[in-house]
């Protein structure tokens, strides 16, 4: 998708209603985590913010996804989106989104235009409520990989997402007791699943521009 298309489609869908749950469960791993979805998420949740920014190559619209390095954690080794958690210096969920890809890839905070947010999604295992932001910038950043915190930077061609071989799924074992149905996207030879391909789907529901 060209970058300006998309950025006009992202301008004209954002003022409308979001798709949300509808979205999210496309790409949502089977048996469906009702907690995930429950208006009552716990109230001890943390808030965390990740960043969907488009940028130009060539005329085509890019974006950066990341690998977190292995370790013990419940995301070790997944493939991500750049963000993190509120901090309380924070001073709103943008600025985390910004600070946490400054952080993690060196995009400069200044050089982005944020034109919105998706719908919150609630992640169990972590207990984090995450609020995707959207934004862009007119060059491409001279991205540099926080190595703590990420181990490759994928930068994805934002029509790959559209092109029906990317979209598989896949019997995922995450515990001897516990086997997922999972759909997802395979980029760059990884596979982009869980909460992230989640958050995409409703990303690429808004760049359709489906009617209420």
């Amino acid at each position: 998708m060209r970058f300006e298309e998309a950025l006009q489609r992202i301008k004209d869908g954002i003022e409308k209603p979001l798709p949300g749950k509808e979205a999210h469960l496309k790409m949502s791993p089977l048996p469906v985590d009702a907690k995930r979805f429950d208006p009552k998420i716990p109230l001890s949740h943390r808030r965390s913010a990740v960043l969907i920014m488009l940028y130009p190559q060539g005329k085509d619209a890019f974006f950066p996804l990341i690998k977190r390095p292995v370790y013990r954690g419940a995301h070790s080794g997944q493939i991500a989106l750049p963000g993190g958690k509120m901090e309380a210096t924070d001073s709103d969920i943008v600025f985390t989104a910004l600070r946490e890809a400054e952080e993690e890839v060196a995009i400069n905070p200044n050089k982005v235009t944020v034109l919105g947010k998706l719908s919150n999604l609630y992640i169990p295992t972590s207990n984090f409520l995450v609020t995707p932001i959207l934004g862009f910038s007119e060059e491409i950043p001279d991205f540099i990989p926080e190595v703590r915190e990420v181990q490759r930077i994928l930068p994805t061609a934002l029509k790959s997402l559209f092109e029906e071989p990317v979209r598989q799924r896949t019997q995922l074992r995450i515990s001897p007791s516990l086997e997922l149905d999972t759909p997802f996207f395979e980029i760059d030879q990884e596979m982009v699943w869980g909460a992230t391909a989640m958050i995409l789907s409703e990303f690429l529901e808004l760049l359709q521009g489906k009617e209420e």
